[in-house]
């Protein structure tokens, strides 16, 4: 039996919960402080760090007792963030063991606030930690490690799901999932279920196989140029129209980019504006908050049009050489655009949508 102790984001009980895969009630769990110890926020994300510090004082909590199956759960958790256990003595005399950083392996920043964290980052983390850990015995702590910023963003949608505005004036049923096997997890992931739900007329149905495909929630940006009644468009090639044996594997399309874990739609977008396209816009419309495909994707698009200044020669390539990326962008004008639209050569469904909105408002625009 071995006694840890926590000073960060496992003094949340629900977050402790889902790591020890038990609850807070079968844990033997107090109060307690390990001196010469500072704990702080890390630039690389919202969780924090401890180091040997003469003047200071680590508040955490401490938990006895833990078997050799939870310090297995424990170092898989832990693992894959680059900490491992070492002992110390805290301020009342008792023996235990702290998760420590690899030595330079995240930058301190400022004094950790655990309020704080509960607040902005609590869901969040929990959603990503029921991923986490349903990866133990089927992913080592690299592979996960490797996979972290995808199951971030994952869990980011989770948290952006509950905030949806759709659903008015449709059924709110009961659904029962039966079981649930995710069969592919890296860049994207793949869920294999088994369901039953509430039908129209009351009764359940049979139960159903399906599979989903687990995407990111990403924010979609056509720029647009009021004065000069342009627009610009991004071409990339893309994996969908490879994988499908298309004859143009190189989509002009919106600017587009999935939405970082604590970003919000409106700052993705204005990420992926400067990022893809060197552009600083004035506004953002709103234009739909859409599922790509309800029927087999989490996929979750927020389409913006953004006020932009698209004068000659504001075309380029652009694009962040770490994420493979490698983009042309193009100006044209709006009847260009639309004359693209009504001879069926462009394929990108949200180019599409978010022309459309532009007809019904670029006179509002434009004035």
């Amino acid at each position: 039996m071995k006694n840890l102790f926590f000073y960060g984001t496992l003094r949340h009980l629900a977050l402790l919960e889902i790591v020890m895969g038990r609850g807070a009630a079968t844990l033997d769990v107090v109060a307690a402080v390990l001196p010469n110890h500072l704990v702080t926020s890390v630039a690389e994300g919202p969780f924090p760090t401890i180091a040997y510090s003469t003047d200071d004082t680590a508040d955490g909590v401490l938990v006895r007792g833990l078997n050799t199956d939870d310090i297995a759960r424990l170092d898989f958790y832990e693992g894959s963030f680059d900490y491992d256990l070492k002992s110390v003595t805290l301020a009342d005399g008792q023996c235990a063991e702290v998760y420590f950083p690899q030595v330079g392996r995240w930058t301190p920043q400022a004094p950790w606030d655990l309020a704080h964290w509960e607040a902005e980052w609590a869901e969040l983390s929990c959603h990503a930690a029921r991923e986490v850990m349903g990866y133990m015995g089927r992913k080592t702590r690299d592979e996960v490690d490797a996979m972290f910023p995808m199951i971030r963003k994952r869990a980011g949608s989770k948290v952006n799901a509950g905030q949806s505005l759709h659903g008015a004036g449709t059924m709110h049923g009961k659904v029962d999932v039966i079981r649930r096997h995710r069969s592919y997890a890296h860049f994207f992931a793949l869920d294999e279920m088994q369901v039953r739900h509430e039908q129209f007329d009351g009764t359940m149905s049979d139960t159903l196989d399906r599979a989903v495909f687990i995407a990111a929630d990403a924010a979609i940006l056509l720029p647009y140029d009021p004065v000069r009644d342009r627009v610009l468009l991004v071409e990339q090639m893309r994996m969908g129209p490879l994988a499908r044996g298309d004859t143009s594997c190189w989509q002009l399309e919106p600017i587009a980019g999935h939405i970082d874990a604590g970003e919000s739609p409106q700052q993705a977008a204005l990420r992926e504006a400067e990022e893809e396209a060197g552009l600083n816009l004035s506004a953002l419309e709103k234009v739909a908050q859409v599922y790509a495909s309800p029927g087999n994707s989490t996929e979750f698009y927020y389409i913006f049009v953004g006020l932009a200044d698209l004068p000659d020669g504001v075309e380029g390539t652009g694009g962040l050489a770490s994420e493979g990326e490698d983009i042309k962008s193009h100006v044209m004008s709006f009847d260009t655009l639309m004359t693209l639209i009504d001879r069926l050569e462009a394929a990108n469904a949200p180019l599409v949508l978010a022309a459309y909105w532009l007809a019904r408002n670029r006179e509002r625009l434009r004035g």
